[in-house]
């Protein structure tokens, strides 16, 4: 989410296109507020730089003191994915083609609906891959190394343990990172003039060559040593502020991130880990090679090459945004892709799945939040509790409606409450009786099961507070 990175922001309720640079100044001029005066102390006027005050006009509130709130802001209009999976994809059940959608986006739309055809035991591994997808740190190494990130005092300790983490998270991203490297130096050829944009085509195709053949090494040398350098001169020659000047900037944190993806980096990383007693004795002994290997063959790196569905829905969302459906299709393929970016934002501590199927004739769709560490009980002092985890399911069910699902347990213990179409309140007593059965069965203690009418659906923020403590949130200063 670039845009919210900015270093400079509109002045609320100034428009700086109908300023006369050359109007005079006049003595005592009724429109200047609160006009400096050093022979005394002056009182404030509605002039802020907080946007939840002063002049801020609009009917939403804007705030400038922080990024995190505006994103929270933009959180919550952000359309709901599963709605907006919902619209797209019933339009397309059963048909083959639409007005104003191309042959290929077609049979795009025919394989994506294909893959929702789910029973018991295709959904079982469907789930399965989702929930490996979505947590790229999971498995026994990483618990561990959670562990002692939240038993630890020593700052170096803390700061290792992220270094290794950073450098796990790129070296699992290579194949994302070269794909972003040349994908943003082909709309740099096009942002820029001809004559510079063929010169940076050729590099480009070098580049492209050597990420092919796996030469990591001179891959770098030619990003560092000629294309970037190229780009620089470019910007010094032109002062082009332009789209280039946001292009070049994703492409250099690409470059960054692409130079701390090596596997010596990671190698690097854990190495310092090593040099600290109490980890190593954790780690026991793990050679560099079953380090290497235990990352390669991990839950998360097997289920992110399966993972056709994304693949797939990501294929077919850009083909319908470059053209390939309609106007209302396009609307509501953006309207996927930004709650998919504003979903798996740096600024949320959550898990997030989605979970679209077709079950018996009928599609259901389905988003999910996780808290794995709702209270945290071993910061507050409560190592002897059992840790609380929180679930959030929102799900439209074709011809029943939409709910919201709150799920909190702690071990076999759990509390429900289900938020039901008003069409499903009748049968209030028989669904709160069934959700205990299942949970009965599947070895869980149901305590506090509710089900009551939906009034409006839950908000994120509502069901995990912990979103807004300071602690949990990155709270950049524009």
């Amino acid at each position: 989410m670039p845009d919210l990175l900015g270093v400079t922001n509109p002045v609320p309720g100034h428009d700086s296109s109908n300023i006369n640079r050359n109007m005079p100044a006049i003595p005592n001029d009724p429109r200047i507020q609160n006009a400096p005066d050093p022979t005394r102390v002056g009182r404030p006027d509605n002039r802020t730089e907080r946007q939840d005050t002063g002049d801020a006009t609009g009917e939403r509130t804007l705030r400038y003191d922080s990024n995190f709130l505006t994103f929270l802001g933009r959180l919550n209009d952000t359309p709901g994915l599963a709605q907006a999976l919902a619209e797209v994809l019933r339009s397309f059940q059963g048909t083959v083609v639409t007005s104003g959608m191309g042959e290929g986006m077609a049979v795009d739309m025919a394989a994506l609906l294909e893959m929702l055809k789910m029973d018991e035991g295709t959904f079982a591994a469907f789930f399965k891959s989702q929930m490996e997808t979505s947590n790229r740190f999971s498995g026994p190494l990483f618990s561990i190394l959670r562990e002692a990130y939240g038993n630890t005092t020593s700052e170096v300790m803390r700061t290792n343990i992220l270094q290794f983490l950073k450098r796990y998270s790129d070296y699992s991203s290579s194949q994302h990172i070269q794909g972003n490297l040349l994908r943003t130096l082909t709309r740099l050829t096009r942002a820029i003039p001809a004559s510079w944009g063929n010169q940076l085509l050729s590099m480009a195709g070098e580049l492209e060559g050597k990420l092919a053949a796996g030469d990591r090494a001179g891959s770098l040398k030619l990003l560092q040593g000629a294309i970037i350098p190229f780009l620089a001169n470019y910007t010094s020659r032109t002062n082009d502020m332009g789209l280039s000047r946001s292009l070049i900037s994703m492409l250099a944190l690409d470059v960054a991130r692409y130079e701390n993806s090596s596997k010596e980096g990671v190698l690097q990383a854990f190495h310092q880990l090593n040099a600290n007693s109490v980890l190593r004795e954790r780690l026991g002994g793990l050679s560099d090679e079953a380090l290497l290997h235990l990352l390669d063959n991990g839950g998360f790196a097997k289920a992110a090459a399966q993972d056709h569905f994304a693949d797939q829905l990501a294929q077919t969302a850009h083909r319908a945004m470059r053209g390939g459906a309609g106007a209302e299709t396009q609307e509501a393929f953006r309207n996927i892709v930004s709650a998919f970016l504003v979903n798996e934002s740096v600024y949320m501590p959550l898990l997030h799945m989605v979970l679209p199927l077709e079950w018996n004739g009928k599609m259901l769709f389905s988003e999910l939040w996780v808290d794995p560490d709702a209270e945290e009980n071993l910061k507050r002092g409560k190592g002897n509790q059992d840790n609380t985890i929180r679930f959030l399911f929102k799900i439209d069910i074709q011809g029943l409606g939409f709910f919201d699902m709150v799920l909190t347990c702690q071990r076999e213990n759990v509390d429900l409450q289900l938020y039901c179409p008003q069409a499903v309140t009748p049968f209030a007593g028989i669904v709160q009786g069934e959700m205990s059965r299942i949970l009965s069965e599947n070895g869980m203690k149901p305590g506090a099961v509710q089900v009551q009418a939906m009034k409006k659906p839950l908000a994120i923020s509502t069901v995990f507070p912990r979103i807004f403590e300071g602690e949990n949130s990155i709270n950049v200063k524009a």
